[in-house]
């Protein structure tokens, strides 16, 4: 079987680091440009009456030649292992994405039309997709389904403090979903030092910050020239 991307997606995601842990945690923006031959208007009919997509993707910055039977498992401090099949781990033996996005708009008008405006995604900036299919919340949501041991961090998150002389140099409709993202705790789970400062590519700025037991505090804000 030959598969060939069909679209790829536009966001502030620039670099592994700082990315989202899963979709649909914080609503940031997203555009999800189709190639030239998919730009088919008819192609997109009776899409405006679903509230989210599905995403099969690729993760095109993870592959590897080899595989393992386990990985370290981040939200478990990252010294755990767990069976591969029962994480969202990207080193897989297929390197195959799966993420539930929220549809805000079908842009019809405009260069690369139509397009989709998405909100909710964990993929890096440039990430190659497969396919996109429709959220069935009477079929895709399982209210009963059991979240394995994943359930025992569902829950975790830090305090953040991000200074309004720091915070207002990013864009208004932005700084919500930064903040949410922060929230998420973006460090490497084995990583502990209250001393360090960490520090990620989110759009046109910079972010620094340094964590001390549950709370992180953003230090600096530089906008990339």
């Amino acid at each position: 079987m030959k598969l060939e991307p069909i679209v790829h997606i536009e966001n502030d995601f620039y670099e592994k680091f700082g990315i989202l842990r899963q979709s649909g945690i914080v609503p940031l923006p997203s555009k999800i440009y189709f190639k030239p031959e998919y730009r088919v208007i008819e192609a997109f009919r009776g899409l405006e009456g679903y509230s989210h997509i599905w995403l099969i993707w690729e993760f095109s910055k993870a592959i590897r030649e080899n595989w393992s039977p386990t990985v370290r498992q981040p939200r478990l401090g990252g010294n755990r292992r767990m069976g591969i099949f029962s994480t969202r781990s990207p080193f897989r033996p297929n390197p195959i994405g799966l993420s539930v996005v929220k549809l805000d708009e079908i842009c019809l008008h405009g260069n690369y039309a139509p397009y989709l405006l998405v909100s909710g995604a964990d993929l890096m900036n440039g990430t190659p997709i497969y396919d996109i299919k429709p959220y069935l919340p009477h079929i895709d949501s399982i209210p009963v389904a059991k979240g394995g041991f994943s359930e025992t961090t569902a829950n975790y998150r830090l305090n953040v403090v991000f200074p309004d002389t720091l915070q207002k140099q990013i864009p208004v409709h932005l700084q919500v979903g930064l903040i949410e993202l922060l929230a998420q705790d973006p460090r490497p789970s084995y990583q502990h030092d209250s001393k360090r400062i960490y520090g990620f590519t989110f759009g046109e700025w910079e972010i620094r910050f340094s964590v001390d037991n549950n709370v992180l505090t953003v230090c600096k804000v530089k906008h990339n020239e």
